[in-house]
């Protein structure tokens, strides 16, 4: 289960920067700080899911399973930190001259 919240939370840390940046054409440039606030902090949860997940395989004492996972979270957890950091900075790029006008 924790998988799966972990995998929504970071498809919806994607999805909101491109939903800002889909926006831009909009004349209300207000919410562009929420939606970037919520994108990080859904990435910042879906990446606590995963270290909650990996403890849980620690306290069971799972050791092929953590053998055979942990380089794919590792590559996977670095891919949507990367990610979500480069577009919510390619959002603030973008709306920084329109929020003050």
């Amino acid at each position: 289960m924790l998988y799966l919240g972990s995998l929504v939370l970071g498809i919806i840390a994607w999805i909101l920067p491109a939903v800002n940046l889909a926006r831009y054409k909009n004349q209300n440039h207000n919410s562009w700080v929420i939606f970037s606030i919520m994108s990080i902090s859904a990435c910042a949860i879906s990446l606590c899911l995963q270290i909650i997940n990996t403890y849980n395989l620690i306290i069971i004492e799972d050791w092929a399973a953590l053998l055979d996972t942990m380089g794919t979270l590792v590559t996977v957890s670095a891919i949507l930190l990367v990610v979500t950091l480069i577009l919510n900075a390619v959002t603030f790029i973008v709306y920084r001259d329109r929020t003050a006008t």
